[in-house]
């Protein structure tokens, strides 16, 4: 038996053998492309907001309003709701999505839920990228929310139920590692395309989000189901065959018997969004809502927001925006490649404890050195290059922090710690957490930075402190832990045990060779 086993009810020591073949490697890759998307949207939609081309055909008011301000006022200078609610409407298209996105995945498998979801952002990215109109690009946002919307559904759970559980983080922080290259690459072809003569270059970074739709679209046609969708959709006999393959031998009966038992409670559930508010699922219904909420109040958006002012202070001056977006990106992929690295070996709690310390240290550092030079009316003057390089020496400190804690992290624990009969349920509310308060944060960002000033590094910090102290007092850790055996942290955990009176340890099941239950023990 492969690996270490884990104590998973009294008197039994559980461990599915198995090992990390290329075949599960290869399929949780493209999987984790999906996240591709996401993160290309959130790195081209600022880029092309600025682009004065694009800024002069569709938002004639607002250019003309930017180009006729020549305040130095830091805070204020971009501060528009028009463009912003342009931005952030994507996310509102995202969160119906991932309410239907439930049901399909549910029904019809995880795989057809990410074809869903390339096909519609492809088909937005191409009404974008020929747009003529205010009402395409509009039809456009509101078609890659939709696509948005299916992928972040599907993916993080895809990855979660196909990955070996020895190995399910460094696989599922897969998605978040293709979502920090969508952004890098994004920033990269923005600075370019912004040089095209004759102002089209927003066509390219707009209609270039075809490229990772279809890489997810044509990944959805040759990924393999997961063993549990097949299960839960009654294909018992080939869900034992691909579960074989995937982890590589032939003795599969334990885990395959367990996938079997929790399909069993799957089907006993009618109404799994009505399900989700019994007592006993309290603990993930608080994590689903909970995690998403305050990964988006960890502050990343005011931190990203100063880079590329600072690096034109150090001396890069119209290269500053490129610089930036290389220099960040880079910190957050590398870290991001260290999450993966570390995430089954240290934990989730320690990621989470360590980087939210690393962002608060980080976040205050950063509003004492912005309040000193910016101060209240936004005029840093001329700043000193020591001082630029300081702030963002912390700045890629604190983006680093971010991205090996709650950037995958945030993903990752909710997709894995839903048992069988709530999973996409819970998966959505998940999601559409995550896309309502992007988009209020999206929504109010601008307007926070102009009235609460330095502050609102401050503001974040407050939160950092609270989603720490929340991770170290309720989150159990969920590292080596077999999905389908998640119930054990909540039944052990301090708080969470009180909620979990009526639910029992997993069981062991016999069964015959056609996978039918025979016995339960």
């Amino acid at each position: 038996m492969a690996g270490g086993g884990i104590q998973t009810s009294p008197g039994s020591n559980k461990a599915y053998p198995g090992n990390l073949t290329l075949y599960v490697t290869f399929t949780c890759i493209v999987a984790g492309m999906g996240g591709l998307i996401f993160g290309y949207d959130i790195g081209i939609s600022g880029g092309v907001t600025s682009m004065d081309s694009f800024l002069n055909e569709f938002f004639p008011s607002v250019y003309r309003k930017q180009a006729a301000d020549t305040t130095t006022n830091q805070y204020c200078k971009f501060d528009s709701q028009i463009l912003t609610m342009f931005t952030s409407s994507l996310y509102l298209a995202a969160l119906m999505s991932s309410l239907v996105a439930s049901t399909v995945t549910r029904k019809l498998g995880r795989k057809l839920s990410m074809l869903f979801g390339g096909i519609l952002f492809s088909v937005g990215a191409l009404v974008n990228g020929f747009a003529r109109a205010v009402w395409m690009l509009i039809l456009g946002r509101i078609l890659l929310g939709f696509g948005i919307g299916f992928a972040n559904q599907a993916v993080p759970l895809y990855l979660s139920e196909m990955a070996p559980y020895r190995y399910r983080g460094s696989l599922n922080i897969g998605f978040q590692l293709s979502i920090t290259i969508g952004i890098f690459v994004a920033n990269i072809l923005n600075y370019f395309f912004d040089k095209i003569k004759g102002g089209w270059g927003w066509r390219l970074s707009l209609g270039g989000a075809v490229v990772p739709a279809l890489i997810i679209t044509v990944g959805s046609l040759v990924l393999p189901e997961t063993p549990n969708s097949m299960i839960e959709r009654g294909n018992i006999e080939e869900a034992r065959l691909k579960l074989r393959r995937i982890r590589g031998i032939d003795n599969v009966d334990e885990e395959f018997y367990d996938l079997i038992m929790a399909s069993e409670a799957s089907k006993k559930i009618k109404h799994p969004w009505r399900n989700l508010l019994q007592r006993k699922y309290r603990p993930q219904l608080t994590m689903a809502i909970l995690i998403p909420f305050f990964q988006q109040l960890t502050g990343i958006n005011v931190i990203m927001f100063y880079a590329p002012v600072l690096f034109k202070t150090i001396g890069f001056k119209g290269h500053a925006s490129l610089v930036s977006a290389v220099v960040t990106g880079t910190v957050n992929v590398i870290a991001t490649c260290v999450s993966i690295c570390g995430v089954d070996k240290w934990g989730r709690r320690f990621l989470f404890l360590e980087g939210g310390t690393q962002m608060l240290i980080c976040q205050v550092v950063v509003a004492i050195f912005i309040g000193s030079k910016f101060g209240i009316d936004g005029n840093p003057g001329k700043l000193p290059q020591w001082y630029a390089i300081v702030v963002v020496l912390f700045i890629c400190i604190y983006v680093s922090g971010f991205a090996w804690s709650w950037g995958p992290l945030g993903w990752l624990v909710p997709s894995e710690i839903f048992p069988l009969e709530i999973r996409s349920a819970a998966q959505s509310i998940t999601v559409s957490v995550n896309m309502i308060f992007t988009f209020i944060v999206a929504q109010v960002f601008l307007t926070l930075l102009c009235h609460l000033k330095f502050g609102l590094f401050l503001f974040f910090a407050f939160w950092v402190v609270i989603m720490t102290a929340f991770i170290y007092v309720f989150l159990p850790e969920t590292k080596n832990i077999p999905i389908e055996e998640m119930v054990v942290v909540w039944k052990k955990h301090w708080f969470w045990s009180r909620f979990m009176g009526d639910v029992e340890y997993p069981s062991v099941v016999e069964m015959n060779k056609r996978g039918d239950l025979v016995h339960k023990v």
